[in-house]
């Protein structure tokens, strides 16, 4: 959309269809540049006297995946703000018109997924958003982890943090704070790199073949001098991790930090979770001592038991629900 306006900004002249559909459109005075930077949207086919229906199969999709990338945008910043938006807050950190995100927030609202403050004109989650969670597959994991994620901290101090495989990385389901007046952690809703962090590398470890290959096939950034940036390297970091059973990241997105994890299960043998610790380097040593991994490696065990993994013929029935464990790893 927006590279589209721009080609029409400086093809149109305030005689030409195209400016005048504007205008039309816009329903405002042809000096309010925003509303006709949101209308304008034919191209220099249409300038050159060509009808719409000329326009490309391609060029529409794109068009339409833009437009819902933009909602889901714009849903998910309001989600993982932890606080209510206005349309000039989500213009700036999406980076589109104050016109674009209007009409996106309008809709939402409209859907039940936003709800507006009548007193702010912020926005916030709405009813269908929460209903809509209720139904996803890591409600479930998030429920079950609690419990075993609190016990967990408890006993060690350090921050504990459930995360999930995305096709982007390790998606933040759940944080608990630590017990320490100084607090480490990452917030809900963040996607952590494959590469660069324990839970993204213990999800990778124990993912199918396939998905190891589109994710390895990409490039490493570098965040540290610790930070893993080749293909081999990588390679090998996973075999490690399938045989020791949990990952660790000492330094490896900031500096003296480090976090370690361990993969959670199903009935099926699938990876559908990883349970990780955050500390200071300080307190959480790179090589850390034998009952930290123990622990950690226990509590991810307790939460894949609750999904059925490693029960043996007629053991007590205490799995949750199949449907906790189904969404496929990496699409």
């Amino acid at each position: 959309m927006r590279n589209t306006v721009l080609v029409c900004e400086r093809s149109a002249g305030p005689k030409s269809p195209c400016y005048q559909r504007a205008i039309a459109l816009a329903g405002h005075n042809p000096l309010d540049l925003d509303s006709l930077r949101d209308n304008l949207f034919c191209d220099r086919r249409q300038e050159a006297g060509l009808r719409k229906d000329d326009s490309t199969t391609e060029d529409r999709a794109g068009a339409g995946v833009r437009s819902v990338q933009l909602a889901l945008d714009v849903l998910e910043a309001i989600a993982f703000s932890g606080d209510e938006l206005g349309v000039t807050q989500l213009a700036e950190k999406l980076d589109v018109t104050k016109g674009s995100v209007h009409r996106h927030l309008h809709t939402l609202v409209e859907r039940g997924y936003l709800v507006q403050n009548p007193a702010t004109t912020r926005y916030a989650i709405g009813p269908k958003s929460r209903l809509l969670a209720r139904f996803a597959p890591d409600a479930d994991l998030i429920q079950v982890a609690e419990a075993p994620m609190r016990e967990l901290r408890d006993r060690l101090g350090h921050t504990v943090v459930l995360s999930a495989l995305t096709p982007r990385g390790a998606l933040v389901l759940a944080t608990l704070a630590s017990t320490s007046p100084i607090e480490i952690g990452v917030r809900p809703g963040s996607e952590l790199p494959f590469h660069a962090s324990a839970q993204g590398k213990v999800l990778l470890a124990f993912a199918p073949r396939p998905v190891q290959e589109r994710i390895l096939a990409r490039p490493m950034e570098k965040f540290t001098e610790r930070t893993i940036v080749t293909r081999d390297h990588l390679e090998a970091e996973l075999v490690r991790i399938t045989r020791q059973g949990f990952a660790s990241a000492p330094e490896e997105v900031l500096l003296g930090i480090n976090v370690m994890a361990a993969p959670i299960f199903d009935e099926r043998d699938g990876c559908i979770g990883a349970l990780a610790i955050v500390g200071s380097i300080q307190y959480l040593p790179e090589t850390p001592d034998a009952d930290t991994v123990a622990a950690l490696k226990d509590y991810a065990k307790q939460i894949s038991r609750r999904f059925g993994h490693g029960r043996g013929p007629g053991g007590a029935s205490t799995t949750v629900p199949p449907r906790a464990a189904r969404r496929s790893a990496a699409g």
